[in-house]
């Protein structure tokens, strides 16, 4: 690729980005296209994040992602932001236009176009049953309530963080959401009651790929099991869920996904979803 001063620039802000696979997968994706684009990771200081997104709109910026820590923060510089980024309260993705920028969120419409792409199937009327409260969580949880999930159950071994994250999503979406505290009985309870089982922590991550958030013998064949961990490709939850008969959806689809939904708020052309794909299996 020769890159001259037509060239359209989109970067990554967060610190540290030392193992950010978004480079690799959108010039992929670029170059598949034959896009005069380039993505460039910027690691960014907190105390450094306003001047460098006020002088991203002075350049040939179209846009942007954004990573820890900045998700929140970010919200602070823009001009605008969409229905689940504001739902959610928390963006990843930029685009500048016209030196404005408009903030979204699409880790939760990447997690549910892997589902959907994965599974064949809707979430609207599952009840979903998700472990963890942290960012990713929100982000999963607030998309999903928006398409029409049935109820939403969220699990976590602080109870207080799960009521918190239940009763804003209850508020913001009026769906049915409840908090269960990481005990046995109430898991078990909340289970008999799921289609759809999501692990939004790190649990399971590389160099840990042994440990799992959930025992083995609380799986039913009847679920879905999905994992937002994509290094390994298959944690010890998925693989104890094949064994259960599960159907499975493996994390690297919701990275691909919310690539190429952010890929398509900057281009407006649909993102070679599968050249990402391709692109990220030996990565």
């Amino acid at each position: 690729m020769i890159i001259s001063t037509k060239t359209k620039l989109v970067g990554l802000l967060g610190y540290p980005l030392g193992h950010s696979m978004s480079p690799v997968m959108h010039n992929a994706a670029f170059e598949n296209l034959s896009l005069d684009k380039i993505y460039i990771p910027i690691e960014v200081l907190p105390e450094n994040l306003e001047t460098v997104v006020k002088g991203m709109t002075k350049m040939n910026f179209e846009g942007f992602n954004v990573t820890i820590p900045h998700k929140i923060e970010i919200m602070k510089y823009l001009d605008e932001t969409d229905e689940y980024a504001r739902c959610i309260g928390a963006v990843n993705t930029v685009k500048i236009k016209d030196g404005k920028l408009k903030g979204y969120n699409t880790d939760g419409i990447g997690f549910l176009r892997s589902y959907e792409e994965s599974t064949k199937d809707k979430i609207e009327g599952k009840n979903v049953f998700i472990i963890g409260c942290g960012g990713a969580s929100r982000a999963v949880s607030m998309t999903l309530a928006l398409n029409k999930a049935n109820k939403i159950y969220i699990c976590n071994r602080t109870h207080d963080k799960a009521l918190n994250l239940a009763e804003d999503i209850k508020r913001q979406t009026k769906i049915r959401c409840e908090a269960v505290l990481y005990d046995h009985e109430e898991v078990i309870k909340a289970l008999q009651d799921t289609d759809v089982l999501i692990n939004t922590t790190s649990v399971g991550m590389s160099p840990n790929i042994e440990e799992s958030p959930l025992d083995k013998r609380l799986l039913d064949k009847r679920l879905t099991v999905c994992d937002i961990v994509y290094n390994p490709r298959k944690t010890r939850l998925l693989k104890d869920a094949e064994e259960k008969g599960c159907r499975i959806v493996e994390g690297l689809a919701m990275l691909v996904y919310q690539g190429a939904e952010a890929f398509e708020i900057w281009t407006d052309v649909k993102a070679p979803s599968d050249i990402m794909f391709e692109v990220l299996k030996d990565f």
